[in-house]
């Protein structure tokens, strides 16, 4: 496995970043996208912007809030308990020449605004015929809140970060715009009891979902296997919260030796995909809690059909290990309990009743690398195009609704032109 952290830290890691290219374009804003579907981003990105802890923690946590720095070289990074998170470059490519996409920490204004103001993200995903969107964290925090638990040792400046950074997310990023973004939270990691108290008053607040992680040891944390989580899981369930397992959010990926070049991480990437959908089956947590909704967010769907068949053919001599304990086999509880999300996968909708048509969403990653922004209805035409409205309705935002429970107007359901 390679660490998140070590890689992003390889200025390196790209070719402008080898030849020490500094260069900033912005490329012309493209014309709107034709729209052709109403389209549900299961998973796109936030860069928080410099305010995001600024009137929303208590007074004496005030000044040990993560603040933004400007450093002797002109870049700026976050700074919280005198370690720097930086905004790494990757994070926010999308409006740049793909020639001047690198690791090192950007400035806000070397990003395209969208990435971290919202009302501009309005416009992006406008511009893209985007109708509703799903918004992960970004480094800052970590994908399941755990820089802000685990670069201080007071756990008292944790918890008032969290809070902070949901109070943010809920009251000026998703409520500016509540029919456009769907509400998710970080979770509380540090007490699974106290975790499970959280999902519960913020699904009261309106939060749908939470960003968790694919394997919560590699962060320091209990296994999914430990029973530690048992609370959370519980409550996730109660509340209908899914559970959003995004890939990197173990804080590691998928490697293969020392001197490999960076694609092989690259490709490799999606992988942490099936090895998290492997690990959190067999934990027996959604058959524990079988109403437990779980989306592998960003891991494509290219491998679910090989699993099936993997845990079909494993079913003859799975007594040999006498783990499995329900009535379903690993295949349901598979097909019941989890949710899948397509980023270019159009060698795999084909299967999509292999993998169960309802399970199936589709995402643009804005404002990452891999987004397909702004040409998310054109790759979504190409690879779905000649597929039955039905199925087409289903994947591009009626899944994603009921998931989310996240109603759409009918008349954007008419229309993908009526927003």
């Amino acid at each position: 496995m390679l660490s998140i952290d070590d890689l992003l830290a390889n200025s390196e890691f790209t070719a402008s970043g080898k030849a020490g290219d500094k260069t900033v374009t912005f490329l012309p804003d493209p014309p709107r996208a034709e729209r052709r579907y109403t389209v549900i981003s299961a998973d796109d990105h936030i860069v928080e912007p410099p305010d995001v802890f600024e009137g929303r923690m208590p007074a004496r946590y005030a000044e040990r809030a993560p603040r933004v720095i400007e450093k002797d070289d002109g870049t700026e990074t976050w700074v919280y308990e005198g370690t720097e998170l930086p905004n790494v470059g990757f994070n926010a490519v999308v409006g740049r020449p793909v020639s001047e996409w690198r690791m090192e920490p950007t400035r806000f204004n070397e990003m395209r605004r969208g990435a971290w103001d919202i009302h501009k993200r309005i416009e992006d995903m406008d511009l893209n015929g985007i109708y509703a969107s799903l918004n992960f964290p970004s480094f800052l925090p970590g994908f399941a809140g755990q820089r802000l638990q685990r670069v201080t040792k007071d756990q008292g400046l944790a918890m008032a970060a969290v809070r902070a950074w949901n109070d943010w997310h809920l009251e000026e990023w998703a409520s500016a715009y509540p029919d456009r973004i769907i509400p998710c939270q970080i979770p509380w990691l540090l007490d699974a009891e106290v975790g499970a108290n959280m999902i519960r008053e913020n699904a009261e607040r309106g939060f749908k979902a939470v960003s968790f992680s694919e394997e919560p040891s590699r962060l320091g944390f209990p296994t999914i296997h430990s029973g530690y989580w048992e609370p959370f899981f519980r409550a996730c369930e109660e509340t209908g919260t899914v559970i959003n397992l995004h890939i990197g959010s173990s804080g590691s990926s998928p490697a293969t030796t020392d001197d490999a070049p960076p694609d092989v991480a690259g490709v490799l990437f999606f992988a942490y995909a099936i090895s998290a959908a492997v690990d959190w089956l067999y934990s027996l947590a959604p058959v524990r809690f079988p109403d437990l909704k779980i989306c592998l967010s960003e891991g494509g769907i290219g491998w679910v059909p090989a699993l099936l068949d993997r845990l079909d053919h494993m079913g003859r001599y799975s007594s040999m290990y006498g783990t499995w304990q329900s009535e379903l086999t690993p295949a349901d509880v598979l097909q019941r309990n989890f949710w899948f999300c397509a980023v270019e996968d159009q060698s795999t909708f084909a299967l999509r009743y292999r993998i169960g048509l309802e399970h199936i969403l589709l995402e643009s990653d804005y404002p990452h690398s891999d987004s397909t922004w702004p040409e998310t209805q054109r790759v979504i035409h190409e690879e779905i195009g000649g597929l039955p409205d039905e199925d087409i309705k289903k994947m591009t935002w009626e899944n994603a609704s009921k998931l989310y429970r996240h109603p759409v107007p009918q008349a954007v359901q008419d229309s993908p032109d009526a927003y």
